[in-house]
């Protein structure tokens, strides 16, 4: 009997595997989704008791305050640094470690393991090295004549979480290079090298054009992980300060919504945080994506 056939006697099957996930993706994403959609048109009181209908007046609010276009400007310096840094990084690193003959797969699981410490966890750990009083890096570069203060200096607290940011997803990255990398046929390469071409023109001539899937899908992540998973580390590390020089669109959902409860505009903010994030990722499928092979 078939695959086919047994789909056919059964009928309700398929429904029943996918009806996990569709539940799950229901009530953990569009059932939020719905609801924040829905808040963003109303100004409710800090208990959710009572709610008045102001259509478009959080949007608008919103959309004049230039404290907000600040943490656009955040969030979208923030995404560039940590997907360019990130897979820069991991693009090495895999590339090294596929030509690695000795300790490989030591090397591989120590590169993968950043990837299990729970966000906080690496925002307090960063924290601790880089504290300006406690840090023990932190000590090395004040030592070495460095003013280095990022509870108080905002570029140096923008790079920080920058760094701890890039370095939780490096490990992401580098598992897709890494396999990349091993499905190249090792004849193209050495055919290339036969007739003469060096590292460099082999990178740049044969591994990144077949790389090219594989970095789109990983640009396409990076960008999403960075503006909606780095909310732990931010808040371990800096809480948006100093000066709002942190301050990024998801971190000022969770201050306006829980802090100062003003549930309708971190409802209206999560709003064009969508917008602003599917408008990307449309760009990114509508224009880069034409530019890439998959054959």
């Amino acid at each position: 009997m078939d695959g086919s056939s047994t789909f056919n006697g059964h009928k309700m099957l398929p429904y029943i595997l996918l009806a996990p996930q569709a539940i799950i993706l229901i009530v953990f994403f569009f059932w939020p989704a719905g609801q924040a959609v829905k808040e963003a048109f109303f100004i409710t009181d800090p208990f959710g008791q009572s709610s008045q209908f102001v259509a478009f007046e959080n949007f608008h609010y919103l959309l004049g305050n230039a404290e907000y276009y600040e943490a656009i400007y955040n969030s979208v310096a923030f995404a560039v640094a940590v997907t360019v840094l990130s897979m820069g990084t991991a693009f090495v690193l895999a590339f090294i470690v596929d030509r690695t003959t000795r300790g490989k797969m030591l090397t591989r699981t120590l590169l993968i393991w950043p990837y299990a410490v729970a966000p906080a966890i690496a925002g307090i750990l960063w924290l601790f090295l880089f504290h300006p009083t406690y840090g023990a890096i932190a000590n090395l570069l004040i030592s070495a004549g460095w003013d280095w203060n990022p509870l108080l200096n905002g570029t140096q607290a923008f790079w920080l979480v920058v760094g701890a940011a890039a370095w939780k997803q490096i490990s992401y990255n580098f598992v897709f290079f890494l396999a990349g990398f091993q499905a190249i046929p090792k004849s193209l390469l050495e055919a290339a090298a036969i007739d003469g071409a060096g590292v460099i023109r082999r990178t740049v001539s044969i591994v990144l054009p077949l790389m090219a899937p594989t970095t789109f899908f990983l640009i396409t992540m990076n960008v999403v992980y960075a503006f909606f998973e780095t909310f732990g580390l931010i808040d371990a590390i800096t809480s948006g300060g100093p000066g709002g020089a942190t301050m990024t669109l998801v971190y000022r959902v969770y201050l306006d919504g829980f802090k100062s409860h003003d549930i309708g505009g971190s409802a209206a903010q999560s709003v064009i945080l969508m917008v602003i994030v599917g408008g990307l990722t449309f760009i990114q499928f509508a224009y880069i994506e034409k530019r890439i092979s998959y054959r």
